[in-house]
Order: structure tokens, then sequence, then C-alpha cells
């Protein structure tokens, strides 16, 4: 009944269909491919997201003066968190989830930490359950100003403007992007960067 009722249609108005219905799934195969190899720049919203990834960049530079060994984006039992630091055998996250599902195990021995995106890394000394030296918190000499780096990153001068910047992190993360053969550290990295970039061109009201 059916294959009677198709035979009946005139051909150019099958054949039309067809066209249509392979153009729809090429299309979209196209418009999926491009989205994970060229993925949308971070939102601008300054959401949880954003601020994780700029309060980990404090955290990991504050971690590193009071010269703490830690492991980022660690596994702990099927548990992922920010930071861990195996020598005292503490877990550093932003998921209330993990932070439970950490501090209810009671035999793991693991001091779990909380932290909110709001608060700033250099502030992570006053919740870490051992003395921790005093450090210089603000920008380190041996690696310069957080801008600076961020647009060295980018491979930009620190006077680019906001469409530089977008440019920039585009070409940057298909570099580095671990579908494309890098590492997720460089991502994270260019990530991060783009965020503290654009974060310096909205303060400063460049184009």
């Amino acid at each position: 009944m059916f294959g009677e009722w198709i035979a009946a249609l005139p051909g150019w108005l099958v054949w039309g269909v067809l066209l249509g219905v392979l153009a729809t799934v090429v299309v979209a195969g196209v418009f999926l491919a491009a989205n994970r190899l060229f993925p949308d720049p971070p939102a601008h919203s300054g959401g949880p997201d954003q601020g994780s990834l700029r309060r980990k960049a404090e955290m990991r530079d504050y971690l590193r003066r009071i010269d703490e060994r830690f492991v980022e984006d660690a596994d702990l039992d099927g548990t992922t968190v920010a930071f861990y630091l195996p020598e005292r055998r503490v877990a550093i996250t932003f998921d209330v989830h993990a932070f439970f599902a950490i501090r209810d195990d009671e035999a793991n021995g693991i001091h779990v930490i909380l932290c909110e995106h709001e608060m700033p890394g250099a502030q992570l000394g006053r919740r870490l359950p051992f003395d921790v030296p005093d450090v210089h918190l603000g920008p380190d000499p041996a690696v310069g100003s957080p801008v600076t780096a961020a647009f060295d990153t980018l491979g930009l001068p620190a006077n680019a403007g906001e469409e530089r910047v977008e440019r920039a992190y585009r070409e940057k993360v298909k570099e580095v992007h671990p579908d494309q053969g890098g590492s997720r550290e460089a991502f994270t990295e260019v990530r991060e960067a783009y965020a503290t970039a654009r974060d310096h061109v909205q303060e400063t009201g460049k184009a």
C-alpha cells in the first residue's frame, strides 16, 4: 500500500524529498563536528564554571608558592576534586557533592575542603589543616603579571582589543583541544588565559 502510494508520486518530488533529507543530515553533521573542533569561548556571564577556572588558577599559584605538591583534577575513588595534596591527604573541591561524598567516607582518612567560586585563591591558606608559610600574595615577580601571561599565552600584545582576544582564543584552542591531540592541561590554560584577558579588556574598555 505504502509502496504503491510512493510509486504514484512524481519522480521529481520523491528525489527532491530524498535530497532534502540527505542535505539535512550532512548539515547537522557539519555543525556537530564544528562544535567539537571549534568550541565557543567560555560564557561571559561570570557563572560558576568561569569562576572556578579563575579560582583554580589562583589556588594553583598559591600552592606553588607555599611549595606544596598537588595533583590537579584528581580522581579519588571515582570522585574528582580540583586539587589533591597527597602528602597531606587533603582534597580541595568546588563541588558540594564531591565534598559530602569524600567527607562521609570516614575510612578514607582524607580531609576535604569545600571552596566557593567567589573565594580568592590566596585565602586557601586559612582553610588548610596545617601551618603554611607566609608568602607574597601579589603578582609573582618570577612570572610577571597574570594579565601579561594571559596575553602571552594567546600570542597577543597586552593592548589587544576584545575582537582580537576572541579570534586568538578560537585559533589557539584548535591547537590544544584534546580531540586534536592536545593536552587537557594546555586546553585549560588557554581557557583560563582567555577569561583573564577578556576580563582585563572589559575593565579597561578596549573594543
